[in-house]
């Protein structure tokens, strides 16, 4: 019962501290509850903070799914659950507007009645407190290649990662922005962003004010996949430059901030895994627990104090 009630003061204790401020160093968001010993990846996260999405990744890539979690009237957070327009066919990488009126996401569901082989943005809308039928967002943005990780800006700019037949690059981050009630066609952001390698899962500031991406290859590369910032300055993508601060040897990706703007929540793949166990015998019960638990080296969501970090890289 003591170990219940100290749990649940921990779990109120994160929950009350969403939209304020995140730690100085990254930190695992509510183990145990979100980031667990399975694959979660891409937090969303709604204005009022009130609900969360992220996507759970099966084994391989075979299959994922978008669950939710929603904040209760004691302040603690919900069990997860396949959220309600989620769990038939392949979905991940949730994203609100703004307003929190919409969601965005990739999905390999069906499009008039025909199976799809690529992952397509679609959206869904919040009506009464429940997510409408998905729909697809059309020619407009989508093709027949892959469309990934949608973030969207107050003004509507769709920005998303794809990788072209026509394209030079790996995978670049792409903007359709939201003209007279339609998106115009879909342009590679500009070499302060874009390069030759691999860049993919971009968070749009709401006032298109920065960008955070994930770049891979890059000279000083610290691993696998490491977060890159631009700003924005007189209508210009600066040079992106890699936050330092948060990345790791191993995968750092999926980065999205508070409504706010004072805390950044990212996925890595960083693990804690022993590899040496000279002055103790490893046992079946230790690969159990790491089975079971975060740092396993499968995704879990980590989040930072923002305001510091976009404060440095303002001036």
């Amino acid at each position: 019962m003591k170990k219940m009630l100290i749990l649940l003061a921990i779990t109120y204790s994160v929950s009350a501290q969403i939209n304020k401020q995140g730690a100085t160093q990254p930190q695992i968001f509510l183990e145990g509850k979100l980031s667990t010993g399975l694959n979660e990846r891409d937090l969303a996260i709604s204005p009022d903070g009130n609900e969360l999405l992220f996507t759970v990744v099966a084994p391989l890539n075979k299959f994922s799914a978008i669950f939710q979690v929603t904040k209760q009237a004691n302040g603690t957070w919900s069990k997860p659950k396949i959220a309600s327009f989620s769990g038939n066919y392949p979905d991940l990488e949730p994203a609100f507007s703004p307003d929190g009126k919409k969601l965005y996401f990739a999905s390999k569901r069906p499009l008039n009645g025909k199976s799809k082989n690529d992952f397509d943005i679609w959206m869904t809308e919040k009506n009464n407190g429940i997510w409408s039928e998905p729909k697809h967002l059309g020619n407009e943005v989508n093709t027949e290649m892959d469309e990934f990780y949608p973030s969207v800006a107050a003004n509507g700019n769709l920005y998303f990662t794809a990788s072209y037949n026509e394209s030079v690059s790996k995978e670049d981050i792409f903007v359709a922005r939201f003209e007279n009630g339609s998106y115009t066609k879909p342009v590679a952001l500009d070499s302060a962003v874009n390069s030759k390698l691999y860049e993919f899962n971009a968070y749009i500031a709401p006032d298109e004010s920065y960008i955070l991406f994930t770049a891979y290859g890059r000279k000083g590369d610290k691993g696998r996949g490491d977060i890159y910032i631009s700003i924005k300055k007189d209508g210009k993508w600066q040079t992106a430059r890699p936050i330092e601060s948060i990345n790791s040897d191993k995968l750092d990706y999926c980065p999205t901030v508070s409504s706010d703007g004072k805390t950044l929540f990212f996925t890595s793949e960083r693990s804690q895994i022993k590899s040496d166990f000279s002055n103790k015998k490893a046992d079946y019960q230790y690969f159990e627990n790491v089975q079971k638990s975060a740092q396993n080296g499968s995704g879990d969501i980590y989040w930072v104090n923002f305001e510091e970090i976009l404060k440095a890289f303002n001036k």
